[in-house]
């Protein structure tokens, strides 16, 4: 190390020196040769070196430009959007303030259709799951006569798995090793005995998180190698957000609306042939049941899909967060394991598949626990090491949506305490939820302007609406997609919030709203009647 001077440690200390006006000692008449590495370059303007400019106050004072603005932040985040808490419901809020500060509106309240958050929209959580929650919560509660003996001995194994016997702790990144092992032997049991390994299995804070995972881990390459993902059209925005964020490139493949929302093979392969002259495409999404569309998809059309994924060497992203929201006669849920375990060997061990399931939908609408998981098939295991290590920078998924997963995949068996009245509130919010979606499919479909496929699962609608020429042309000159203008003045009108289709993705000259069916019956039929005179009302102003 090279011991300084005491001449060189005043040449430091002083201002005005030449070392720091940009000259070197060397420069100067009888200059020490060993200040040259304390030299600094000419000083560049803040401009120049990228500082924020300073600038005057009103007081006189100079205060510094944000370090962070709109030109400097990260580029990929201001083209993410994500229609379903957009402006539309930021809107909603503000309605509902105003309606609290007493200022008169055509409406009594704001009625948010816009998101599946089931809880909100009145429906009830299930008492198994919430009394086995508490438990863990607090375990004092063990001692409390109560509570049923089953939803205790659930409580202690939970607790038991935790480190220190508390919820407050961290688990593994991957999730609890005993929830892990009852979400496989549920997998098991769901797909009549395809076996499933527990180290496939990772616990998610719901099924989003493990999705953006799996995108993360699939994205790379630049220009025409940049990873290209398929997606539905219309699609949850989650995928078009998260792909956004990343960089990556969105290949839209779109639903057949005129066949129910299917999905057709020739339509994947047209996508994916021309998505081939500017990307890469290496993954494709599946979301079923469909989200927004609410079809659910047939065992064939899920073979068909995957021997196209064998063939064009694609990873497939089987996303099944509503497969218990089946309504309609003749549908059935297959998962997607199921279905390439059945068609053998040649599928079987080669295909990639990423799954998804959540505790935010079915029956239990618990969204705020965030618990969900993946299951991954036929994943290189250096390529699982290195998703393993992505996940421990997070540490682990909320230990409450770990336990709540437990209940969902390990629920009340016959003969336990707690088995019929499981049974019971789970049938009946299943079967409201499937007199929901016939009575919203009946209602829309008695308005001239209005086309609803059947609600064949899912929790949503997604009508076509024929909106006039002269709305579209002044939803245009205001700078607005005209479904969004269509839905802003339903809601400032009505005091119904729905999302415009052009959020989630439509064929062009087609315009549409997704509306969930979670809102009780009765309030369900008085927005499905403000609905349809809006519309009629909406139609003759503008014709």
């Amino acid at each position: 190390m090279q011991v300084l001077s005491s001449r060189n440690v005043r040449l430091l200390s002083r201002g005005r020196n030449e070392v720091f006006a940009g000259r070197s000692g060397a420069q100067r008449p009888g200059g020490d040769p060993r200040t040259r590495s304390l030299t600094c370059p000419p000083l560049l303007s803040a401009t120049r070196r990228g500082l924020p400019k300073e600038k005057m106050s009103e007081n006189g004072i100079m205060s510094r430009a944000k370090v962070l603005t709109i030109d400097t932040m990260n580029p990929t985040v201001k083209k993410v959007e994500y229609a379903v808490r957009g402006p539309i419901v930021q809107r909603a809020v503000e309605l509902e303030r105003e309606l609290s500060e007493g200022m008169k509106k055509p409406f009594a309240e704001v009625i948010k259709a816009n998101i599946g958050d089931a809880h909100a929209m009145g429906q009830q959580p299930i008492t198994f799951f919430r009394q086995v929650l508490a438990l863990c919560s607090y375990p004092e509660l063990l001692s409390d006569s109560t509570f049923p003996e089953d939803a205790k001995s659930r409580a202690c194994r939970i607790l038991q798995s935790c480190g220190g016997n508390s919820m407050g702790s961290y688990s593994a990144s991957q999730g609890i090793d005993s929830v892990r092992q009852d979400v496989a032997r549920y997998i098991e049991r769901r797909d009549g005995g395809v076996a499933c390994d527990p180290d496939n299995i990772y616990l998610t804070t719901g099924a989003s998180d493990g999705i953006v995972t799996m995108l993360k881990l699939l994205v790379c390459g630049e220009g025409t190698t940049r990873t290209g993902v398929m997606i539905p059209i219309p699609q949850y925005p989650l995928y078009s957000a998260a792909l956004a964020e990343l960089g990556a490139v969105q290949i839209n493949y779109f639903l057949n609306e005129e066949k129910c929302w299917s999905l057709d093979i020739t339509e994947l392969q047209r996508a994916v042939n021309e998505a081939r002259q500017y990307c890469n495409p290496r993954a494709l999404c599946i979301i079923n049941p469909g989200n927004p569309t609410g079809q659910v998809q047939s065992r064939q059309c899920i073979e068909d899909v995957i021997r196209f994924a064998a063939k064009e060497r694609l990873f497939l992203m089987a996303d099944e967060v509503y497969q218990d929201n089946v309504y309609a006669e003749g549908c059935q849920f297959h998962s997607f394991k199921k279905v390439l375990f059945e068609m053998g060997p040649e599928y079987a061990e080669t295909v990639e598949l990423a799954s998804f399931h959540s505790t935010s939908k079915c029956y239990m609408g618990e969204c705020g626990f965030r618990g969900g998981y993946m299951e991954i098939i036929n994943m290189d295991d250096e390529v699982k090491d290195q998703l393993t290590k992505l996940l421990s920078v997070r540490l682990c998924p909320p230990v409450p949506g770990q336990a709540l997963m437990d209940l969902v995949v390990n629920p009340p068996q016959p003969g336990e305490p707690s088995y019929g009245s499981f049974i019971k509130e789970r049938t009946a919010t299943l079967s409201a939820l499937a007199e929901k979606a016939k009575l919203t499919e009946q209602v829309l479909n008695t308005v001239q302007g209005i086309s609803c496929n059947p609600v064949q699962g899912a929790m949503y609608s997604f009508p076509r609406i024929t909106i006039p020429e002269k709305a579209v042309k002044e939803a245009t000159e205001t700078g607005q997609q005209p479904d969004m203008f269509y839905c802003m003045k339903m809601l400032e009108e009505t005091g119904i919030c729905l999302v415009p289709g052009s959020g989630f993705g439509q064929k062009d000259g087609t315009y549409h709203f997704r509306m969930t069916i979670l809102p009780p019956t009765d309030k369900l039929k008085i927005l499905l009647n403000k609905v349809k005179e809006f519309h009629q009302r909406f139609t003759q102003q503008y014709s």
